[in-house]
């Protein structure tokens, strides 16, 4: 047999050599996001959706059908790569929601690129090879005789109907499950993707009408009933308010030492003299920095998939500038990025903001992560804030922080502090360390500017981290032991969307530490409270931290729809309630009695569709 006729039945063999390339590359994918690559479960749910695929091109090619077995397996590569890579930041499945966003990818490519393990791009190595075989001159004659080979047409259409026949059985019994995750472990990878982009195609979501969208109702679901009178209302009338917001910063920062070391000295000393609520949480979507900007300033749920800056930023949002503003304030923002990055010049517009000041004002200088380093944000920002204050009336700024950003790779000039050595330098955990301990000697310097221009003592004060610094999914064995070892348990989901929220209100707040759970969209009323500032006439599904004492809060992204936390717990779904976890929110262990109830997850449902109704029938702004 001579070598142009081996070469061609190897050809004619295509369809079971890209069945076993792509049976691999899911298995890899799937061994990352489930932990069950290779199983019988694998088989079932990623075989069927290749065999579909490729009997369409064997049935309908009649010549290059090797070009479009390459062009299917680089699709079906990008998309399982752009899975590993998602999963390992947000820890849920990507969407073409998610992929829309991709131009994000080329302005934060430090922090994507930091998520790689290199054994990824093997997974491409078999399209380079194969694309480069079949350009050399002595394969052109054997992949024209393989290309004119007969059809065998009832076959095929036989096994593509077998086929689509399982990847039906594999989604319907699924569809039902809220949690992204099990479903596309269930369908399978590439069925999932199918279905969530043909599910969107189809859905007609019913909204709530805005007459049914009342605070009383939202009060109801939340399982709160606000006070005729109360606690503090314009206990802070007239004080300027600061609201700092924090890269990264997680709660389990605070107090902690390694080595010896403390990791935020500042922080450590502050909390000793304001309320430092433990218990506090995360609630950003896809849009991270930018969407807890947004939950902050609109007590409004981050909508589902997308970044808050991406969908409903033309909308007349009622917001927290807006509510100061009408009750005398002058307002401000402050971030040392451009302000078109992620949106947040219409955001800025959408919110009301009177005046922002980005990369415009701050310059280049001092290049830390994505612009000028935090030490230059606070060295410019403070004399900005003095000139607010000598005005003939208060202010309500927000200052951004951002050294402290993923991947944490701060210049190492910037480094204060030495670990032991079992930190080694290109662990995540170790520069996450490194750069936060940085970021809280820049705070130190701004929080001694605030006290040293007498702001401190005539301002509102609030710090809270923006969303988690360390995501579990991105986390390998030995950095897992490092933080058990660090923080004395597991790190889990508690751990990693635990921030913290310190509070100084001069003349009402104490010295203390508050176990009450809160989360980012309860900021609004609190201030709001404090000032002296109604709501009445303004929806916000938050609620005033100084005047309840439970807290009903649903998570969206970075934990699979459904996940919901409680006073005592943070609930994910399994296919549905019945199979779900709990964790105890003060140690993130596994709880079987005493989780959260299934009408407190129902009702955390509803509040999430309420959110998205009330923001889709805004006026346009």
């Amino acid at each position: 047999m001579t070598r142009v006729s081996l070469i061609t039945r190897f050809l004619n063999r295509r369809f079971y050599y890209f069945t076993i390339i792509l049976l691999i590359k899911s298995i890899v994918a799937r061994d990352v996001v489930f932990g069950n690559g290779f199983s019988w479960l694998t088989l079932l749910t990623e075989l069927p959706f290749f065999f579909a695929v490729f009997c369409l091109i064997e049935y309908f090619a009649g010549k290059r059908k090797m070009y479009y077995y390459l062009i299917v397996n680089l699709m079906f590569t990008v998309l399982y790569f752009s899975i590993l890579m998602y999963y390992k930041y947000y820890g849920i499945i990507v969407t073409t929601d998610a992929l829309s966003q991709a131009d994000k990818v080329t302005q934060v490519g430090e922090s994507t690129y930091s998520l790689m393990d290199p054994y990824y791009m093997l997974i491409f190595l078999d399209i380079i090879v194969i694309a480069v075989v079949l350009l050399l001159p002595k394969f052109r004659k054997a992949r024209q005789s393989a290309d004119l080979r007969p059809r065998k047409s009832k076959l095929w259409m036989a096994a593509f109907a077998l086929s689509i026949t399982v990847c039906l059985v594999n989604v319907l019994p699924n569809r039902a499950s809220m949690n992204e995750n099990k479903q596309a472990e269930e369908m399978g990878l590439l069925d999932y993707e199918v279905y969530n982009l043909v599910d969107k195609m189809m859905e007609e979501e019913t909204l709530t009408p805005m007459s049914e969208i009342t605070q009383a109702k939202i009060n109801e679901l939340k399982g709160i009933t606000e006070p005729t009178t109360p606690k503090y209302f314009g206990a802070a009338k007239g004080k300027n308010v600061i609201i700092l917001q924090m890269e990264s910063y997680q709660d389990f920062l605070i107090g902690l030492k390694v080595g010896g070391v403390e990791i935020t000295p500042n922080m450590n000393k502050l909390v000793q003299e304001t309320a430092h609520y433990k218990n506090f949480y995360t609630m950003v979507g896809q849009g991270t920095t930018s969407d807890a900007e947004y939950v902050v300033n609109t007590s409004l749920y981050v909508p589902k998939h997308k970044a808050a800056t991406d969908v409903n930023v033309d909308k007349a949002l009622p917001s927290l500038p807006k509510v100061m503003k009408a009750n005398g304030y002058a307002t401000a923002t402050f971030h040392t990025n451009a302000v078109d990055f992620w949106n947040r010049r219409e955001l800025y517009s959408a919110i009301g903001w009177d005046k922002f000041y980005d990369q415009a004002f701050y310059g280049d200088e001092d290049h830390v992560a994505f612009g000028a380093s935090d030490e230059v944000l606070y060295k410019k920002t403070l004399p900005e804030l003095v000139k607010m204050d000598q005005a003939d009336k208060p202010f309500y700024s927000m200052v951004i922080s951002m050294s402290a950003h993923h991947p944490y790779n701060i210049p190492t000039s910037k480094y204060r502090i030495e670990l032991p050595a079992e930190f080694k330098d290109d662990s995540l955990v170790t520069r996450y360390l490194k750069a936060q301990n940085y970021a809280d000697y820049a705070l130190g310097q701004f929080i001694d500017g605030l006290k040293s221009s007498g702001l401190w003592d005539d301002s509102i004060v609030l710090m809270y981290g923006d969303h988690q610094g360390l995501p579990l999914y991105s986390l390998d064995d030995d950095e897992k032991a490092l933080m058990k070892e660090m923080l004395g348990t597991d790190y889990g989901h508690t751990e990693m969307f635990n921030i913290p929220l310190i509070m100084h209100v001069p003349g009402v707040t104490q010295p203390s530490e508050v176990d009450q759970v809160g989360g980012q969209v309860d900021i609004l009323p609190t201030v709001a409270n404090l000032v002296g500032a109604s709501l009445a006439n303004q929806i916000h599904f938050g609620e005033d931290l100084l005047n309840q004492s439970s807290e009903l809060i649903p998570m969206r992204h970075f934990l699979p729809s459904g996940s919901v936390i409680d006073n005592e717990n943070l609930f994910v779904p399994g296919i549905e309630y019945k199979d779900g976890t709990n964790h105890k929110v003060t140690d993130g262990t596994l709880t079987t009695s005493g989780g959260v109830t299934e009408d407190e997850y129902n009702r955390a449902l509803e509040l999430l569709h309420l959110s998205d109704s009330y923001v889709q029938q805004l006026p346009h702004k």
